[in-house]
């Protein structure tokens, strides 16, 4: 019976670590977003990711995320948005953006 509560409980903790959370950014293209003068640039983040640069999310506190499916998040270059993601290492999953 012990074990099985282990394994349960175990099961539980690692479903938890894989539920979708609330992000809130800037969606940037990665070549700039290491740059602070290109902070909030939203001309340069449409431009660049437009010309094939990927797009990243810079939280407001200056976290920078990979995004695992750019397709999710490319419409939104240049803007400030919420966005529901999975995160895993330092890529986010996008589920939605507001």
């Amino acid at each position: 019976m012990k074990k099985m509560t282990v394994v349960a409980m175990m099961a539980v903790g690692i479903a938890a670590s894989c539920m979708a959370a609330e992000f809130k950014g800037f969606v940037e293209d990665e070549m700039c977003s290491g740059k602070a003068d290109m902070k909030g640039n939203a001309s340069c983040a449409k431009t660049c990711i437009k010309g094939g640069s990927p797009a990243v999310f810079v939280t407001e506190d200056g976290k920078v995320y990979k995004i695992a499916n750019q397709a999710k998040i490319v419409a939104h270059a240049g803007e400030n948005v919420t966005v529901v993601a999975d995160l895993k290492d330092d890529t986010l999953t996008i589920t939605s953006v507001k």
